[in-house]
């Protein structure tokens, strides 16, 4: 019987089993997804190693194979991350820019409101100083509570 730091070693499977196990609790207390192949090549590793006339050093390279190749392959086909840094998918005010509404109010100043989807919004002129009631407009920034918008012609 082989022993390394007091394990039995002469059932792979159950050693491959427990290695898969474990990098997966790490990778579920993590959550970056970096350990998620290497603890499936650890589980088909353990599956393999089922077979007859396999020692530990084939054991070892089948299992290294099989992480490069899948970790390499969900690099390559797995969707990125969608990495909009600051922005906030329950921000009911940023998701306004590009639309487009009407003004509700006459501004003067640069400063007046807007009828943007169903809601008046205070709002800011970025070009001219004027803007007639009625007038349609475009949201293009949000500064704050207020709209940043531009005339529509």
């Amino acid at each position: 019987m082989v022993t390394l730091m007091g394990l039995a070693l002469d059932n792979p499977f159950w050693v491959w089993t427990a290695i898969a196990a474990l990098l997966l609790a790490v990778e579920v207390m993590g959550g970056t997804g970096w350990l998620l192949w290497p603890s499936a090549s650890a589980a088909a590793t353990a599956v393999i190693s089922l077979l007859p006339h396999l020692n530990w050093p084939a054991d070892l390279a089948i299992f290294a194979a099989l992480t490069i190749v899948s970790t390499l392959a969900a690099r390559r086909f797995w969707p990125a991350p969608d990495s909009h840094e600051g922005e906030d998918i329950n921000d009911n005010i940023a998701r306004l820019i590009g639309h487009h509404g009407r003004a509700s109010h006459a501004f003067a100043g640069r400063a007046g409101r807007v009828f943007i989807d169903g809601k008046e919004w205070a709002a800011d002129l970025d070009e001219g100083d004027d803007l007639a009631v009625g007038a349609s407009v475009e949201v293009t920034g949000v500064s704050g509570s207020r709209l940043r918008v531009r005339p529509v012609r």
